[in-house]
């Protein structure tokens, strides 16, 4: 699959069938995708509800944190016009308007974060 807005739907879609799998069979799932539109989000959290919690995690990240994290130089190829479709480079991301859990970073360690996502989930499963 490729960037373009049907692409990303379906890896989203397929994403959150297998997860919903996952969920109906007991699994605790935690997927990390660039869902940059909301409307695949709500579709993927509308399936997934009917048989587990769907906790959305938004980890905010600037376009400038993304490109200095970018190790395959994706951000780079995108700007020169070599990777059509690219979230925040010709392509939008749109924010979620209420996600469960909202992560920062720009400012904290990826050990806070995986604290902070390990601290939220644990309380909804009540482990």
């Amino acid at each position: 699959l490729g960037f373009s807005l049907q692409d990303r739907a379906e890896n989203i879609r397929r994403v959150g069938q297998v997860s919903k799998l996952m969920a109906d069979s007991g699994v605790v799932t935690l997927a990390a995708l660039i869902s940059p539109y909301r409307a695949d989000r709500d579709a993927v959290r509308a399936s997934v509800e009917r048989v587990a919690p769907f906790v959305e995690v938004y980890l905010q990240a600037s376009l400038e944190t993304c490109e200095g994290r970018d190790p395959k130089g994706l951000y780079k190829m995108a700007r020169e016009g070599k990777i059509k479709g690219f979230t925040g480079i010709d392509d939008p991301y749109e924010e979620p308007m209420s996600p469960e859990l909202i992560l920062d970073s720009n400012q904290k360690t990826v050990e806070e974060l995986a604290k902070e996502t390990c601290d939220y989930i644990l309380n909804v499963i009540k482990l």
